[in-house]
C-alpha cells in the first residue's frame, strides 16, 4: 500500500474479484477483520448484483488506498436513496482527499441512477469520520443503537 497518497496518482474505479486481499487488508484497518478468502466469497456475491457497488482508489504502482460500498437503500417508508455502506482508506492516507474523492465517486453515480439522497452510517466512536461526513453536507439524521441476531 502507498505510504502517502498522491490525488493525481489515483485512479477511481470499480472493484474486481482480484482486489480482494487489498480489501481485506483495508477493512482491517477500521476494525472488520476478514481473510482474503471470506473477502473474495462475498465480492463475489456483491459483484453480481448491478446496484450494490465498491469504488476502490487505487494509487499507480502501490495498490489500493481506499474504497467505498455503496447500495440502493428503499423502503416504503421513505424516499430511495443511496446508503454508503463502508467507506475505508488507508490509516497512511487519510486527510488527504482519499475518501471526498470516493464520496464524489459515490455521489456522482448515485445522481446519474435518479437518486436525490444518500446516507451514511457512522460508529458513535469515529469523531474524525463524523467531522468528515459534515464537512461534505451531511447532518445528522438521528441516533440509534444496531440489534443483530444469529440466524
Amino acid at each position: 500500500m502507498a505510504n502517502a497518497a498522491n490525488i493525481s496518482a489515483l485512479t477511481i474505479r470499480p472493484a474486481v474479484l482480484g482486489d480482494a486481499f487489498q480489501l481485506a487488508l483495508l477493512a482491517t484497518q477500521l476494525g472488520y477483520a476478514s481473510s482474503a478468502e471470506q473477502v473474495t466469497v462475498r465480492l463475489r456475491e456483491i459483484l453480481q448484483d448491478t446496484e450494490h457497488l465498491i469504488f476502490v482508489a487505487e494509487h499507480q504502482g502501490s495498490g489500493l488506498v481506499g474504497y467505498i460500498e455503496v447500495f440502493p437503500f428503499r423502503t416504503i417508508g421513505a424516499n430511495p436513496r443511496i446508503e454508503i455502506a463502508s467507506l475505508i482508506v488507508d490509516e497512511s492516507c487519510r486527510s488527504q482527499g482519499v475518501g471526498r474523492l470516493l464520496m464524489e465517486c459515490a455521489e456522482e453515480w448515485a445522481r446519474a441512477y435518479g437518486y436525490k439522497e444518500a446516507g451514511v452510517r457512522s460508529n458513535i466512536i469515529r469523531n474524525h469520520a463524523h467531522a468528515f461526513y459534515e464537512s461534505l453536507g451531511y447532518r445528522v439524521n438521528k441516533t440509534q443503537k444496531s440489534f443483530r441476531k444469529a440466524l
